[in-house]
């Protein structure tokens, strides 16, 4: 790698062939547990750690939704422990976009760590994707190659969560200005947490001091679309004061982080050449090659495709989810077990939504 310190060595470079200065790049690893940020802070929640595991492992979108001091943010906010570094393609790509935006450190100016961008619920559609005359990346971008953190889902305005849906589809984002067309990758994995209603105890209706209008109007300002790319809803329950206080040791973000890894190059290998290394980016024609299932899976996906109303995108999410399991067990088939576990993360969505209108 050449290290230049003006465009106008570039420029030498490229019209004469004139060597530049050297320039020393230094790469700072920081520490995946900075500011000592470790799943095993964690207490109980025996469901919430699996699936953080499985969204790292997979690259995979995930709701987490629960009562108020369940552990919600906490798990969010320590994704990025379980991640491992940047490949050489995308670190160029991430170091690139935060150049664009004129926030590179000068002394390790290369990025090689998954960048983790939390935003507040007040952002702006022009924030979050990018903008401006000459349109500088956003939110979304400036976490390629790692974790957007939306904290309080559903006090986001709509309008902005919804402008969400094509780039988490996409992998990039599109501005379109008088002078031309600008392109920003968005390779990111959206981790989100909220409330199931207004005061958090949703749906036990011992404890739910909402009425059906307030929970409603609360819910319907995620929309359905938005939910559907989502590819795990995990509710993470109270936590009792037994398992606040228990002594046992709990999952570290190290003993996670080795299955993320070992994941990863399973997927590495099988998307070799490919402009992406995780199952979340399986286009149709490779789910239906990975992700083949036997005859008593597949019975047990039609029955989850009735009763749970799903609709096609979230099918092809559970079968990628699923494929993500079976790699975390270092598992060719995808095997009924790992289709039911990839079903449970969609159950969330029904239970809390129900039949709430959109």
């Amino acid at each position: 790698m050449i290290g230049v310190s003006t465009l106008s060595e570039v420029w030498e470079f490229l019209e004469e062939g004139k060597k530049p200065h050297w320039v020393s790049v230094s790469v700072r690893k920081e520490k995946r547990t900075a500011g000592r940020l470790n799943y095993a802070d964690i207490k109980g929640q025996s469901v919430l750690k699996p699936a953080s595991e499985v969204a790292a492992a997979g690259g995979h979108n995930i709701l987490y939704i629960g009562p108020p001091g369940s552990g919600k943010t906490m798990a969010a906010q320590r994704l990025g422990t379980i991640l491992p570094d940047l490949d050489e393609r995308t670190s160029m790509e991430t170091t690139t976009i935060y150049s664009a935006a004129g926030l590179l450190d000068e002394t390790s100016p290369l990025v090689v760590r998954p960048p983790c961008r939390e935003v507040h619920h007040t952002v702006t559609k022009a924030a979050l994707l990018g903008g401006g005359r000459y349109p500088s990346p956003g939110e979304l971008s400036l976490a390629n190659g790692g974790v957007l953190f939306l904290d309080e889902l559903s006090e986001f305005q709509r309008p902005v969560l919804d402008a969400l849906r094509e780039p988490l589809e996409t992998k990039q984002v599109r501005i379109t200005r008088k002078q031309g067309t600008y392109l920003f990758p968005a390779n990111v994995l959206v981790a989100a947490a909220m409330n199931p209603c207004p005061c958090g105890n949703y749906p036990n209706l011992e404890q739910c001091r909402c009425t059906p209008g307030e929970i409603h109007r609360y819910l319907s300002k995620v929309s359905q679309p938005f939910l559907d790319r989502m590819d795990l809803c995990v509710e993470t329950p109270k936590v009792s004061y037994r398992e606040l206080m228990s002594d046992n040791q709990n999952v570290t973000s190290e003993s996670i982080l080795k299955k993320v890894i070992q994941a990863r190059e399973i997927q590495r290998e099988r998307y070799q050449g490919r402009m992406y290394a995780t199952n979340s980016g399986m286009n149709l024609d490779e789910i239906r090659r990975f992700c083949c299932l036997e005859e008593k899976a597949q019975r047990m996906m039609e029955r989850a495709f009735e009763m749970l109303v799903l609709t096609a995108r979230t099918y092809f999410r559970t079968l990628r989810v699923a494929r993500t399991i079976a790699d975390l067990e270092e598992s060719e088939q995808i095997r009924g077990c790992h289709l039911a576990e990839a079903i449970s993360y969609r159950m969330v969505d029904q239970k809390i939504w129900g039949n709430q209108k959109r």
